[in-house]
């Protein structure tokens, strides 16, 4: 007949050292899908200026514009045709997790600046805007 062995105890001197580190802080970013349409104007250009920012409503912070995609910076232009639609994403720094709404606001030194205010706040962070 065979005897069954069950597990044995370990007895060690020490415990395992385990160092526990937080995590490093996920950096977010907000991504903004905009839409700029032509209706029928024979001259409709488009550029974006780096000082773009997302101002949270409540605290003033401004997320600064860190990236675009489908548009040109300032001082190049960009034309849309007479009756099309140009569309690009715009990729800003994080909005405070605090943060429940915000706006789009371009600060330019000329008239023309485009501005969407309050912007309501998404789980995901990436928005859809319509420029005039």
């Amino acid at each position: 007949m065979s005897e069954v062995i069950e597990q044995p105890e370990i007895v060690t001197k020490s415990k395992p050292k385990v160092e526990w580190k937080p995590l490093p802080e996920v950096e977010s970013q907000v991504t903004v899908h905009c839409v700029v349409k032509n209706n029928g104007s024979p001259f409709c250009a488009i550029r974006v200026w780096r000082s773009t920012y997302l101002v949270d409503a409540a605290s003033a912070h401004q997320s600064k514009l860190l990236h675009a995609e489908g548009i040109v910076f300032q001082p190049q232009w960009q034309m849309i045709p007479m009756t099309g639609v140009a569309r690009f994403t715009l990729i800003f720094s994080a909005l405070p997790k605090s943060c429940k709404q915000f706006s789009f606001e371009e600060v330019i030194p000329e008239a023309g600046a485009w501005s969407v205010k309050n912007i309501k706040r998404n789980a995901m962070d990436v928005y859809n805007i319509e420029l005039i």
